[in-house]
């Protein structure tokens, strides 16, 4: 079913943000100066030359040449990951109307782990393609039920309901994980470092599985971005302007989880990536989804890409997973903003 998109601009959305240029023309920078720190840095360190042999003459069998051809799927991998999560976290925010929503903060990843680790321990699953399907049942199932539970009581699912219950389910949901994995050595050695979140994992085969997803998400995300602009005004305001809100909230939220659970599946649970990418755009930019959820994707795969080098050159010789690094520079972010944040919704 197609949303109907207002004919009317909203308010916050009839002109483009002012430095719209400038963050774009930084982002690419800055996106740019991570693809090249993510090839050349390592536990191997590779020179500007040997970066560009392997880039110019890929057929050259050497080792600085694998070991580049390695590194730029991991790479394309991160950045697909890292604007998955940017998008679904951005959706997540418009959806709720919650300025500090995100998948790992509503329980959405955890739900998608464990649902993960049941099919590997209880149906013996080990590929890819099983982990995709039962993170996205695992993801929608958590959604709806942090969602029911958020709108208990009165006021309905007000900001700080939503962020109780996905605190506790995520909880609740990490105890059900650990009591699954502990007993069972087989699964705790395949899935300690996923668990974590990590990006070393990524190969052209998963990505071919990953693509279609993160294209049905993210395009799902641009379309409904005007609509979701009307929606941060109200549900009546939204219904004038010809919005159907249970139709466009059900869609975008679909796409949020369908990018979240995508990407555990294939990544592993990866925290804050969607919160910060987010915010940093709606601080650069203003509450305009047209521009927000755009340049979030590219937010976030800086991020994450950025995260997976810090990760990489702390841990040598060996790599600190960049679900950790993630986790360690989105925590306190998220406590600045819950106690700066003096809105109840957006």
């Amino acid at each position: 079913m197609i949303v109907p998109i207002p004919t009317t601009d909203p308010p916050q959305a009839a002109h483009a943000p002012r430095h719209l240029a400038l963050v774009l023309v930084a982002g690419i920078v800055l996106l740019g100066v991570c693809i090249v720190a993510s090839l050349a840095l390592g536990s191997k360190m590779l020179s500007w030359q040997q970066l560009m042999n392997a880039i110019v003459h890929p057929g050259t069998d050497d080792y600085a040449t694998a070991i580049i051809h390695k590194r730029i799927a991991r790479t394309v991998f991160s950045l697909c990951c890292g604007g998955a999560l940017g998008v679904s976290g951005a959706l997540m925010q418009a959806v709720t109307r919650n300025p500090i929503a995100d998948p790992s903060i509503l329980g959405v990843n955890t739900g998608a782990a464990l649902f993960v680790v049941c099919g590997i321990a209880f149906l013996h699953i080990g590929s890819p393609g099983p982990y995709i399907s039962l993170a996205l049942v695992g993801a929608a199932v958590t959604a709806v039920f942090v969602f029911g539970i958020g709108s208990l009581g009165r006021g309905g699912p007000t900001p700080i309901k939503l962020i109780l219950a996905g605190a506790a389910t995520s909880a609740a949901l990490s105890s059900l994980v650990s009591a699954i994995m502990i007993p069972r050595t087989d699964v705790i050695d395949q899935f300690r470092y996923w668990q974590v979140g990590s990006v070393g994992s990524g190969s052209w085969d998963t990505l071919v599985l990953f693509a279609p997803f993160l294209v049905l998400g993210v395009a799902a995300g641009f379309l409904t971005a005007p609509a979701l602009n009307a929606l941060a005004l109200g549900d009546e305001a939204a219904s004038g302007l010809g919005v159907r809100t249970g139709t466009l909230r059900a869609i975008a939220a679909l796409a949020g989880v369908v990018l979240c659970g995508a990407t555990t599946a294939v990544a592993g649970p990866i925290a804050f990536v969607g919160l910060l990418a987010t915010h940093l755009m709606r601080l650069f930019l203003g509450p305009d989804l047209r521009y927000v959820i755009p340049l979030a994707a590219l937010a976030g795969a800086i991020v994450l890409t950025l995260s997976d080098v810090c990760g990489r050159l702390i841990g040598s010789p060996g790599e600190l997973e960049v679900g950790v690094v993630t986790a360690f520079i989105g925590a306190p972010i998220l406590i600045i903003l819950a106690m700066r944040s003096k809105v109840r919704s957006l």
